[in-house]
C-alpha cells in the first residue's frame, strides 16, 4: 500500500485514464463509419478498424509506456497482477481509470457520430463460441505483452509497442467478424454504457479476463517459469515491485521516471 503515497503512482493512474480515453475515441470513431457501408465493403471496413485499433495501441504504448506501462486493458492489468508484476491496489486503480476513460472516450465519439452506434460489440455466434473466441484472442494478446516486456530476455531487439499493436490487430482480424472483437473489457464497457446496450455483455468481461489470467499462468509456470518465492510475490501484490518504490524516491530528487517494472527501460 505504500506506493499510493507517491505522485508517480497517481501519474500512472492518470496516464491510464487519458490513454484509454484517446484509444477509445480513435478506435470507436473508426468503427462508427461501418454503419454507412454496403455489404461489399465490410471486409475493407474490418481491416480499417483492425488497423485503427492496432495503430492506436502502438502510438499510446510508445507515448505512455514509461509512465504507467500503458496497459489500456483490464485483461492486461489482471494478467500482470497474476504474474506478480504489479500490486493489487495498482490493478484496481488502473481498471477503474480504464473504465472511466472508456466511458469518456465513448461519450465524445458518440457526440461526433451523427447518431450512429459507437462501436457496441454484438455477438454473431452462440454464447459459448463467443466466450472461446474472446478467450483465445485475449490470451494471445496478454501472452505477447508479458513476453515482450519480460526483463529477463536479452533476445528482444525490436519495438515492444509495435509487437503489442500487431497482436491487437491480429486479434481483431481473427475475431471481429464473430464478436466484434472485444479482447478488452473496458473497450466493450464504454460504448455499451453510453448506448445502454448490455445484452450478453458478460461475455466481453469473462472471456478476456479468463484469457488474460490463463496467459499469465501459461507463461510463468509453463513457457518461462519465474524463480520467485512466495514471500517476494506477496510483497509485490501488497506494495508493488521494489524498483517502482525506488522510482518514487528518485522522482522526488527531480529525475525522470524509469517506468513500471514490466516495461522495457532500454
Amino acid at each position: 500500500m505504500t506506493e499510493i503515497k507517491s505522485w508517480a503512482f497517481w501519474r500512472a493512474v492518470a496516464a491510464e485514464f487519458v490513454g484509454m480515453l484517446l484509444f477509445i475515441f480513435i478506435a470507436i470513431t473508426a468503427v462508427i463509419g461501418k454503419d454507412k457501408n454496403n455489404e461489399g465493403e465490410n471486409i475493407a471496413q474490418e481491416v480499417k478498424v483492425s488497423l485503427a485499433f492496432a495503430l492506436a495501441i502502438v502510438t499510446l504504448a510508445q507515448s505512455l509506456g514509461h509512465i504507467s506501462g500503458a496497459h489500456l486493458n483490464p485483461a492486461v492489468t489482471l494478467g500482470l497482477l497474476v504474474s506478480c508484476q504489479i500490486s493489487a491496489i495498482r490493478c484496481v486503480c488502473y481498471i477503474l481509470a480504464q473504465m472511466l476513460g472508456a466511458v469518456a472516450g465513448s461519450a465524445i465519439a458518440n457526440g461526433s457520430g451523427n447518431g450512429l452506434s459507437p462501436g457496441v460489440n454484438k455477438l454473431k455466434t452462440t454464447l459459448g463460441q463467443g466466450f472461446i473466441i474472446e478467450f483465445l484472442a485475449t490470451l494471445q494478446l496478454v501472452l505477447c505483452v508479458i513476453a515482450v516486456t519480460d526483463k529477463r530476455r536479452s533476445d528482444v531487439n525490436g519495438s515492444a509497442p509495435l509487437a503489442i499493436g500487431l497482436s491487437v490487430g491480429l486479434g481483431h482480424l481473427a475475431a471481429i467478424s464473430f464478436t466484434g472483437c472485444g479482447i478488452n473489457p473496458a473497450r466493450s464497457f464504454g460504448p455499451a454504457v453510453i448506448q445502454g446496450q448490455m445484452t450478453n455483455h458478460w461475455v466481453y468481461w469473462l472471456g478476456p479476463m479468463c484469457g488474460g489470467t490463463a496467459a499469465a499462468l501459461i507463461y510463468d509456470f509453463l513457457l518461462c517459469p519465474r524463480r520467485q518465492n512466495f514471500r517476494t510475490g506477496w510483497n509485490v501484490l501488497l506494495n508493488g515491485p521494489e524498483d517502482e518504490n525506488d522510482a518514487g524516491e528518485i522522482l522526488g530528487e527531480g529525475n525522470s521516471s524509469p517506468g513500471p517494472s514490466q516495461w522495457p527501460k532500454n
